[in-house]
Formats: structure tokens, sequence, C-alpha cells
């Protein structure tokens, strides 16, 4: 399967940094540590989660979204939805394949709206939720979508009133991805699902590449394992239900011709480079 290509910001001299703890646990115990980018990645001693540290605070992570963010995305975004809905497909969720009982949908970070208007085309009932204020008025222009320009702890919305909840290579951004999976549970219905797609910091490519992993970046905040992921959506009230992942062998490595069957095996073993989780509330 073909690869999101993660937008990647400069560095800003002055941003306001702080040192976190562990969201997961909470320890400030450290294994590993890669240096990435200029930043540097902590991996908890306790239960193994990855944390940039120092971390921007809120207000820096949301100036890097400025208007390249919106050039970026438009350039790209019918190739990104042509993946996304690839990806979306390995964990069950299709728009062509309705929940029973109800067809609602919140996108947590919809960019400029292109996957989430595939949804509406399919008769869904759609909804978005987007930091950035040009790509939220993109989506509402382009598509006719209704996304508020905000995080989604900011969003004015009903409780318990969406069949599903995605967020497509988000999770992994945010500051607080706890505060994120408590507002993602009060937005999905009893019997709805929760759908999350981000790197996988126990795949084959982070254990081959290290410091040197295509996804340990200056913009990402946090880098998850389904083990890791999967015991913070327990923390917030979800039980995962399914954890699918894929990407092998690096693109252009040599031997190329070890691709496929790399690609294959890692797929098989849980071990690929990039994972979508399926969840639903306990």
């Amino acid at each position: 399967m073909a690869e999101l290509r993660t937008f990647a910001t400069a560095p800003k001299a002055g941003e306001p940094a702080v040192s976190r703890p562990c969201p997961l646990c909470s320890s400030r115990a450290v294994g590993k540590r890669w240096l990435a980018q200029g930043v540097e990645f902590l991996r908890c001693a306790s239960c193994g989660l990855w944390r940039q540290d120092p971390q921007p605070e809120p207000s820096a992570v949301a100036a890097r979204y400025d208007h390249s963010y919106l050039a970026y995305e438009t350039a790209r975004h019918l190739e990104y939805r042509s993946i996304a809905l690839k990806s979306l497909a390995e964990a069950g969720l299709e728009p062509g394949r309705r929940p029973d009982g109800g067809s609602s949908i919140l996108e947590i970070g919809c960019a400029t709206g292109a996957l989430l208007s595939v949804f509406k085309d399919r008769g869904w009932s759609c909804a978005g939720v987007e930091l950035s204020p040009e790509l939220a008025s993109y989506a509402r222009s382009t598509f006719g979508l209704d996304v508020q320009a905000c995080r989604l702890e900011e969003a004015r919305l009903d409780a318990l009133s969406f069949d599903v909840v995605m967020a497509l290579h988000l999770i992994e951004h945010v500051n607080d991805p706890r505060a994120f999976l408590a507002a993602a549970r009060r937005a999905v219905k009893p019997g709805g699902r929760l759908y999350l797609i981000t790197p996988n910091a126990d795949g084959f490519q982070a254990w081959l590449k290290g410091q040197e992993w295509r996804s340990a970046i200056r913009d990402h905040l946090y880098l998850f394992s389904a083990r890791t992921l999967g015991a913070m959506l327990k923390a917030e009230g979800f039980r995962v239900e399914s954890a699918r992942t894929w990407g092998g062998w690096p693109a252009g490595m040599r031997p190329r011709w070890l691709k496929k069957p790399m690609d294959a095996a890692v797929k098989r073993l849980g071990l690929g480079d990039v994972m979508v989780l399926r969840a639903r509330p306990a």
C-alpha cells in the first residue's frame, strides 16, 4: 500500500516549549533517546511510549499550520484521499457500507475535507474539525461540509452523537493525546467506532532505522505502538477491536527485490510501519 507523506515544518526561532512527563503513565524515567531533526525523543522506561521532550506549546503547534499547509494539502488531497480510503478499509470502514441504524461521521483533522466528502456523497451525515482556519474554510466552500476551525476539545459537538469518529495521522501531532481521546469518547455513540491511523513505533522500519526513522520528525510529538496506543485508549474508556499494520521494506532501499516479500511478512506479523486501530466504547 502507498503511504502518506507527512507535512513537515521548518524550525521557528523562539517557539515556546515545555518538558512533560509521559501522558500514559506519568513517569519521567527515560529508557532510550533519539535525536532527530534537532529535537529529542524519549522512550518511557516504564510503559514504552515515545514522546518528544521538550515539546512545543499548543500555541506554537497551531502556528505551524498556516497558508503553506493549505497549499501542501490542496496539491495532494485527492492522492491522499485514495490512500486513506484503502487504509480505512483495512479496519473495515468503507463509505459504501454504513453502520446498522445510523450513518453519522466525524473526521478530526479533516484538512481540505476531500476524504469526508466521499462519505457525504454516499449519504452519510458528516461533520469535521480542523485546526487550520484556512483549511476549514476550504472544506466548507469546496465540499459544502460542516467543519469547525478549532481543536477537538474546543469543538461544539453534541455528546454521543456519531456512529463513526476518525482521525488519520493526527494523534501523533497533539500535545495532550489523553484529552484528545477523552473528547473523542464523548463524541462517539454507544456501539459506535473510533478509527485511528498513526505510525507504528514498534514496526520493522522503526527498529531498522532508529532515530533516522521517517516518522521521527519534529512535527510528531508522540510515537505510538499498538500496545501503548491501546493502553491509552483503554484508559479513556475504549476497547480495541482491531489493530492492523502495513509497510515493510523502505521504498528505494536496496536490495529492492526484498520489498514485496518483506511488506507481506511485516503485515502478517503486525510489524508494519503504519497502523490502523479500530476501537469502541467499553
